[in-house]
């Protein structure tokens, strides 16, 4: 089976729309998450200190037309990591992603996939499996038609509920 291909491939090859659904309150730690921990924080006037290869990557594509969403479905109150993520969600707002939060206790209605993914122009989703304590274990890619209709039927759901990023407030 070949590697899946890097993100910043299938949204090179994206030309409408990429939307992403995150559904855990933590994931792996690094090295940002642990300096944040401490008590660092970015310096968000020194534009060259934040700003790396996946923030290009979202602005490119937003720069060609491809809208960039994101939708964040959380635990309140929210853990340190979605505290974290809050927090440095600033610089992908500046890249041109859409972002919003939606609380976990809003969803008891709504059907929810039961993994994180990424979905590309409705025709390839990227399904992510995560270990319990948050590691990816394996990405997964289909463009099974039935699974593609489910994944955005959900997201456009979960979207429609779900609070912009500039007005969420951290509980």
């Amino acid at each position: 089976m070949p590697p899946t291909p890097k993100f910043s491939e299938l949204i090179a090859e994206t030309k409408r729309s990429a939307v992403h659904l995150e559904l855990r309150d933590t994931y792996f730690s690094n090295p940002r998450f642990e300096a944040w921990r401490r008590g660092d924080r970015v310096d968000w006037a020194d534009r060259a200190s934040w700003w790396g290869s996946f923030e290009k990557t979202i602005a490119d594509a937003v720069g060609r037309g491809v809208e960039v969403r994101r939708t964040r479905v959380v635990s309140e109150p929210v853990t340190d990591y979605i505290r974290w993520e809050h927090y440095v969600t600033r610089a992908n707002v500046e890249a041109g992603e859409q972002v919003r939060w939606l609380p976990r206790r809003q969803t008891t209605d709504l059907l929810l996939p039961g993994n994180d993914f990424w979905l590309f122009d409705d025709r390839l989703a990227r399904v992510h499996h995560f270990s319990g304590d948050g590691k990816v274990i394996e990405d997964e890619l289909s463009d099974d038609f039935e699974l593609l209709h489910v994944l955005a039927a959900a997201f456009e759901r979960l979207w429609a509920r779900a609070v912009p990023h500039d007005t969420y407030e951290i509980r």
